[in-house]
């Protein structure tokens, strides 16, 4: 267990210690808001430590496909964007997808569609997921605080060398740039990288089937193993849900605020409780599914038009016809008192 005393830090910063205590020595990226500071900082580490190493390259096209050789060579490798890079940079994280690279991607979310606003949104989530011409098959954690953006950082590398499988820290403007108290405790060792192509052992990693019934059989392949990685890696957040009969869904930072909430409403008489799916990819449906034998209604919050919404009912058992509503505000912030309302 490690453990540091506690900080003031901004997000931007926990990004870049957290990849430094992961002990990665490539970042490849591009500069775009609100990811720039995780580039910017990374630098400045660079430049106090001469192990580490950095790259700004022409574009997200060219970031994405440079940390995919360095990652066959063997180099703990990662990048950040946001809006229009992570849609750059779906190229690079598809070829990722069918070879398995441990490719790690901080995704700063903004508005969209396009270029559009430059803070804010929850509207990247089935980017980050189902990007790829694929089948989604990439880990996908969703932090709601400074502190949580950390651990998940950290615990992106462990698990992207440890499954091979590409592994994305979905967060947003507001979280990068809060700043709060944090103790940077992350428990467990750094899993080592090695070269994932040399001419000692495998020289090529195949991207491209001749036949439609070798890619069908490659990704069954792949799929088994992703179920089984999930049974490990998921993970989720039940807040207040003891016998509670109104049910609150939400990820990111709208989770914090959702917490807040639940207070405020059982402090008023409502039972109700909060669910927040920490691993939006593989999503806790098991524990979603036990949890709502027991209650009436679910209110979904997002900063989107129904991304996790989405997610949500395709998680969801027939037998488990439940009422759904939401709060659904596209690339806006949602306050405590907004969910608050909801349930007057």
């Amino acid at each position: 267990m490690e453990k540091v005393n506690k900080q003031f830090l901004t997000g931007h910063e926990v990004v870049v210690q957290a990849c430094v205590d992961a002990e990665a020595t490539h970042m490849f990226g591009y500069p775009i808001t609100p990811g720039t500071e995780i580039l910017s900082g990374w630098i400045k580490k660079c430049q106090e430590d001469k192990k580490l190493h950095f790259l700004q390259t022409e574009d997200e096209i060219a970031a994405g496909f440079t940390v995919c050789g360095a990652l066959m060579a063997g180099s703990k490798a990662f990048t950040a964007t946001a809006g229009p890079g992570t849609v750059l940079m779906q190229d690079a994280m598809g070829m990722a997808d069918g070879m398995r690279l441990p490719f790690v991607t901080i995704i700063a979310q903004r508005g969209g569609p396009s270029s559009g606003t430059v803070i804010y949104s929850q509207q990247e989530v089935n980017l980050a997921i189902h990007g790829g011409n694929g089948e989604g098959l990439r880990l996908v954690f969703s932090p709601s605080t400074v502190e949580e953006l950390y651990r998940l950082t950290r615990k992106a590398f462990n698990d992207a060398w440890t499954y091979r499988f590409p592994t994305v820290v979905l967060t947003d403007g507001y979280l990068l740039k809060t700043k709060q108290d944090v103790t940077l405790d992350f428990a467990g060792e750094n899993v080592e990288p090695k070269p994932l192509v040399s001419e000692h052992t495998q020289k090529n990693i195949r991207n491209i089937y001749t036949f439609e019934q070798e890619l069908m059989d490659e990704l069954e392949n792949q799929k088994k193993d992703f179920d089984e990685m999930a049974k490990t890696v998921t993970e989720f957040e039940s807040y207040k849900v003891e016998s509670c009969e109104e049910l609150i869904i939400a990820h990111g930072i709208v989770g914090a605020a959702a917490r807040d909430a639940v207070d405020e409403l059982q402090a008023q008489g409502k039972s109700v409780g909060l669910f927040r799916p920490i691993t939006l990819s593989p999503f806790p449906k098991d524990e979603l599914n036990k949890l709502v034998k027991g209650v009436n209604k679910i209110m979904i919050v997002e900063s989107s038009m129904g991304q996790l919404r989405d997610l949500v009912k395709q998680s969801l058992e027939v037998e488990n016809k439940i009422k759904i509503e939401g709060l659904y505000k596209p690339a806006v912030g949602i306050e405590v008192e907004e969910i608050v309302e909801l349930f007057k």
